[in-house]
């Protein structure tokens, strides 16, 4: 796709590095604005890691550019999936793991557009592959989504036939909407 990243914000542990949460921003934002929030949680343990989504034109912004993870072209229960994008940016944020210790529980995590991008990452991992068969290099341990969706809910079944029940059954998964999301990251 020739996509060109953003900024990368990186909020070191405060206390034993224990585990890494790749978070990601939601339409039109930036790693920027989630890392004082997060800096700012309860959580010395972890290493967050907040890059920026490339610029792209959105179709559902009527094709003007925006920092997005994939295009979305409308919002309803049957939006077209931009598989194209939705593994562009799955394999960078596996990529971002892959250089983390071996000993270093791994986790992605986001809010809106940057939720619906973990849980698509989650399918890949579970299903152990990208959808264009690429293989999925990492080893998943939490997955959060706040405010989001799950992009290509039409093929799930078919994606999930030949995975292994144990491996979606160990994946820890927190998903928040409405207003219970500000009381679950008060919570974290």
């Amino acid at each position: 796709m020739g996509l060109e990243y953003g900024k990368t914000y990186v909020v070191m542990p405060k206390g034993v590095h224990k585990a890494t949460i790749v978070w990601l921003h939601g339409l039109g934002g930036n790693g920027g604005s989630w890392f004082e929030l997060l800096g700012a949680l309860p959580l010395p343990n972890i290493k967050w890691i907040c890059p920026t989504a490339p610029i792209r034109p959105v179709t559902v912004l009527g094709g003007s550019s925006s920092t997005a993870w994939f295009d979305v072209g409308h919002l309803s229960q049957d939006p077209p999936d931009d598989i194209e994008g939705l593994d562009a940016s799955a394999t960078y944020v596996a990529n971002l793991l892959q250089s983390e210790p071996d000993n270093i529980k791994l986790g992605i995590g986001g809010f809106s557009m940057g939720a619906a991008t973990s849980l698509y990452s989650a399918t890949c991992f579970v299903s152990g592959k990208y959808s264009n068969g690429n293989s999925y290099p990492t080893e998943l341990r939490a997955v959060i989504a706040l405010s989001g969706w799950l992009p290509c809910s039409k093929v799930l079944n078919e994606k999930m036939k030949n995975s292994a029940a144990s491996r979606a059954s160990n994946l820890p998964i927190l998903l928040c909407h409405g207003l219970g999301t500000t009381s679950v990251l008060r919570l974290l």
